[in-house]
């Protein structure tokens, strides 16, 4: 029987009874492990370069292979969810996600630790659409965008979280603890989700073969070649194919893909025709930019925070704690707000906030200043992405109705993914190309302080640095028969054009996630007023969502 409530407030499935607020802490404990590991990963990266003695780049690929799984598979998830029901596919994720947490915690190689977080990257892309289908699908329309206001103000805080939370347990119990934390967290969320998870009707789909392939190759393709190109030199890699090769194929490969999702048609494993919704596509735009912004920043703050400034894990994580507190009081009341105004213009002022915090931060980079001054744009930060999150989801189904809400919520987490994963290969691409700019440069300026005899080889010496030097002199080898004095000095000048490189490289590289970002905001505003609630569905699908199977 279903449940009765007021006109409006009813749930679209019957729960028997319950609320469908007892959805949300199953839903959202498996998310906020996803959103951490997007991020809780970069506080490590100092201390994974050194244990497994490998370059900046190769363990860059410990955040790509998650998030470049994570997107990939979105669109094949859910799919599934609509064929065997989101609350099995989620507990499948689940289960995925905790084995490979363990997994990644006793790597014994960068290789396998490589492996397990593309393993990760599957449970997360198993779980990530069911959560916000089942939002869609269980919650009334006038408390959709409270309830996506939690979920975002998880994404939000999870996000900008994860560094502080990594910095505690690599300090204080090692790396693999980063890893390890999820699996008593994983089972937590499975017992959950086998209690208060409503087993909803499922649909008989087919699986997009070719729309597979040509994705997950397009998507490989694309993403390696952004982030190996500064290890190549954007030239040949093997046997001939150069990196901007690679690069336009994965590109053509993702616009084949495109034409056949058109071809499909409903059968599609990202139909198109709801690109046709103006506030859909732009909320595509939005999602893809803040997830560019926010996953491609953390990782040359890390860097600079400890390798330069010398900041313990910790207290850099530290940095980022006003920002996550702050996400996770504004976003409710951003997911409220949503459901009173057009959520344009809170989506349109989380930006707005997001592109000065990010602005702010470049300007205030600086290698002898206190790190604590950038607690105030951290906290900026922490106002524009709570206020963008959960309205930027409410507008992203609004206006579908309840046979497109699902493959609008799987295409819109994809779009968001897949922005993520280009972002931190981007970030990644240009600091690593300005770093070999910016230091040399900076060193050119610290010889001055050098006696004449030394400072032509301290120039040289520098040539071709780029980000091998570290945090300081490490990567700096002088010669047997040098006077104390002068071996003091050339460390001094070497830390001191080590320090101002990075910090201007930092700097630079900021702007673009402040371009990025900007776009985000134009997007938002560019949508059409209104409001956001779902629109009904037709008679036939509304009756056929009615009954929860046993």
């Amino acid at each position: 029987m279903a449940t009765t409530a007021t006109p409006g407030s009813a749930p679209l499935v019957d729960l028997h009874g319950r609320s469908p607020w007892t959805i949300l802490p199953a839903l959202c404990l498996g998310f906020f492990m996803i959103m951490v590991d997007t991020t809780i990963v970069n506080v490590a990266i100092p201390t994974l370069v050194k244990d497994f003695d490998v370059s900046l780049t190769t363990v860059g690929w410990v955040n790509s292979a998650y998030l470049l799984t994570f997107s990939v598979l979105l669109l094949v998830t859910g799919r599934l969810g609509d064929m065997f029901g989101p609350r099995r596919v989620f507990v499948a994720g689940l289960v995925v996600f905790t084995l490979a947490s363990a997994a990644c915690g006793l790597s014994g190689s960068i290789e396998m630790l490589i492996a397990a977080r593309a393993l990760q990257g599957v449970g997360s892309a198993l779980m990530t659409p069911q959560t916000m289908a089942m939002i869609t699908r269980v919650f009334p329309p006038q408390q959709r965008g409270a309830a996506l206001g939690i979920w975002g103000s998880v994404a939000g805080v999870a996000t900008i979280a994860g560094p502080l939370l990594g910095g505690i347990l690599i300090e204080t119990a090692g790396w693999a603890w980063i890893f390890y934390v999820n699996i008593p967290v994983g089972v937590v969320a499975l017992v959950l989700a086998f209690r208060w998870l409503p087993r909803l009707p499922r649909h008989a789909r087919s699986m997009d073969g070719i729309g597979v392939l040509l994705s997950t190759t397009g998507m490989l393709l694309l993403v390696f070649g952004l982030q190996e190109g500064e290890a190549y030199a954007w030239g040949e890699v093997r046997w001939g194919v150069t990196i901007w090769e690679i690069v336009a194929t994965g590109a053509v490969l993702l616009v084949a893909f495109a034409l056949w999702q058109l071809r499909r048609g409903d059968d599609a494993l990202l139909p198109m025709r709801l690109f046709a919704v103006r506030n859909f596509l732009l909320a595509n735009v939005g999602g893809a930019a803040v997830s560019f912004a926010m996953i491609g920043i953390f990782f040359p703050l890390t860097l600079f925070l400890q390798e330069i400034v010398g900041l313990s894990p910790i207290r850099a994580a530290l940095v980022s704690l006003p920002g996550s507190v702050i996400s996770g009081v504004v976003a409710p009341f951003a997911g409220r707000l949503s459901d009173r105004i057009s959520a344009k213009w809170v989506v349109a002022f989380g930006f707005g906030m997001l592109a000065v915090a990010v602005a702010w931060l470049g300007l205030w980079i600086d290698a002898d200043a206190s790190p604590w001054r950038l607690l105030a744009p951290m906290a900026v930060f922490g106002i524009g992405s709570g206020s963008v999150f959960s309205p930027l989801a409410n507008l992203a189904t609004a206006g579908l109705d309840h046979r497109t809400a699902g493959a609008g919520a799987g295409a819109f987490n994809t779009n968001r993914q897949i922005g993520g994963v280009i972002g931190s290969a981007a970030i990644i691409a240009m600091l690593t190309s300005r770093l070999g700019h910016t230091i040399p440069a900076a060193a050119v300026g610290a010889s001055t302080a050098l006696p004449e005899a030394y400072r032509q080889q301290f120039i040289d010496a520098f040539a071709h640095a780029g980000a091998s030097f570290g945090g300081g002199t490490a990567g700096l080898t002088l010669p047997d028969g040098i006077p104390p004095d002068a071996v003091t000095a050339i460390r001094a000048a070497a830390q001191v054009a080590v320090g101002h490189g990075f910090a201007t490289a930092v700097a630079q590289t900021l702007v673009l996630a402040v371009a990025v970002l900007l776009v985000g905001m134009v997007s938002a505003l560019l949508m059409r007023g209104g409001g956001t609630h779902h629109l009904p569905a037709a008679g036939a699908d509304q009756a056929s969502e009615g009954a929860v199977a046993a």
